[in-house]
């Protein structure tokens, strides 16, 4: 199968830095910037703030300006890597208090990943905004799906700001066989699944997707289930969605600031989707570098082109192969500002380094005869795959049924003119 390069129309080896405003005719202004289309359903609430560090507008926290408007804001609900953005990939955060406003966080990561009714007390009304990057096993979208259960649980309107997608100019990738769910991947969709945030919410509670138990179809079609005994809050529960403005589908938004420790550029958003694929294997991901997931490699792979050691740093302690040269390749280099042309989802250096790793039966990581590769892919079909030499355009030509079925979904909820 051919592979299709997308156009970038800005350099992507760095973020924006230029001053955000709404003045400028054109640009995009994700929900945030809309502040008369919410602050008054909030006025008179008391309300809580599922956010982080990029829940800003231009380059003030979304927390100060509704406080500088008067809005009552109760409680702070943060997702993983904390509400300031900086720690490990799945290290669990303790509760806190915001030094700077003396607000009470609340942890939504780990074993405690939804609000409990304890947690709502006290609370009117619920506000989402994180930017995501629209990618399945990107957790952001599965925090989104606990506080929308808990919102209906409770009986609170939610209202999310919806943010561009930096990835949502295509939908490619296997879609999540649900024997695989997780907090990486809690729905049957793609690794690239195309949508804004906002649009993704509407799809979980249009196609009834919520749900305290998960019901597979018999034909492993991509689910569409419901639970019982959750029908009649859900009809009550009111969600409210504040568009970007100035987006389309076909969008290359360049975001702000970094949304995680080891997402620091453009570059390493756009190499994410394949490339996070490797933290299921005994290749470094590049987390320890100056570009994670553009920096790829082992010890062992000789024939690699590239050197680099990882080293403990500030959202990457402890990483793979630290303080110890590894080979492989630097895609940040051979995808950088001067290319016009955007990796795309592509299984080329998985494959690759599958081929010259000498020993090729520790090459996935299992623990306890469970293989987290197997979580990020969504089934056990492309390791199997990898592991029998299948080319890179067969294992493509499996994807195809259900991402169809899939994208007929997808088209239902979109807010944005599409890409195709």
């Amino acid at each position: 199968m051919r592979k299709i390069f997308l156009l970038i129309y800005f350099p992507f080896c760095c973020f924006s830095s230029s001053k955000a405003t709404n003045k400028v005719p054109g640009k995009i202004l994700p929900g945030a910037y809309q502040t008369s289309e919410y602050l008054p359903l909030l006025k008179g609430k008391k309300v809580a703030v599922f956010a982080n560090h990029t829940s800003i507008i231009n380059k003030t926290h979304l927390i100060d300006t509704l406080l500088k408007s008067g809005i009552n804001v109760v409680k702070i609900f943060a997702p993983e890597h904390g509400f300031r953005g900086v720690a490990n990939a799945g290290e669990l955060i303790n509760n806190s208090i915001d030094s700077a406003t003396g607000i009470s966080i609340v942890s939504l990561y780990g074993k405690h990943s939804k609000p409990s009714t304890s947690d709502l007390q006290n609370t009117d009304i619920l506000l989402f905004d994180i930017q995501d990057v629209g990618v399945r096993f990107y957790t952001y979208i599965s925090s989104l799906e606990e506080l929308m259960e808990a919102a209906i649980e409770n009986d609170k309107p939610l209202i999310v700001l919806d943010r561009p997608n930096p990835n949502g100019f295509y939908v490619d990738g296997p879609v999540l066989d649900s024997n695989y769910k997780s907090f990486v991947g809690k729905q049957c969709i793609p690794i690239v699944y195309g949508m804004t945030i906002g649009e993704y919410a509407k799809m979980l509670l249009g196609e009834k997707l919520l749900s305290w138990k998960y019901i597979r179809k018999v034909d492993e079609q991509i689910h569409l289930g419901q639970i019982f005994g959750f029908e009649d809050k859900k009809e009550n529960f009111k969600l409210t969605i504040i568009r970007c403005k100035n987006y389309t589908h076909k969008s290359k938004y360049v975001l702000p600031v970094p949304p995680s420790p080891n997402l620091p550029d453009m570059a390493s958003i756009y190499w994410y989707p394949s490339t996070c694929l490797f933290e299921g294997t005994v290749i470094s991901e590049g987390r320890g570098t100056e570009h994670p997931f553009c920096i790829i490699g082992h010890p062992l792979l000789q024939d690699a082109p590239f050197s680099f050691t990882p080293i403990s740093k500030i959202g990457a302690t402890n990483p793979k192969f630290e303080n110890t040269i590894c080979k492989g390749w630097n895609l940040w280099q051979n995808y950088n500002a001067s290319n016009t042309a955007l990796p795309g989802f592509q299984l080329t250096y998985l494959i690759n380094a599958f081929k010259i790793l000498n020993n090729k039966e520790a090459f996935f990581s299992a623990t306890h005869e469970s293989y987290f590769f197997n979580k990020l892919a969504g089934n056990d079909v492309l390791m199997k795959q990898i592991k029998a030499g299948t080319p890179e355009s067969e294992i493509r030509k499996t994807w195809q049924p259900k991402l169809l079925v899939f994208k007929k979904v997808r088209k239902k909820y979109l807010l944005y003119a599409d890409f195709e």
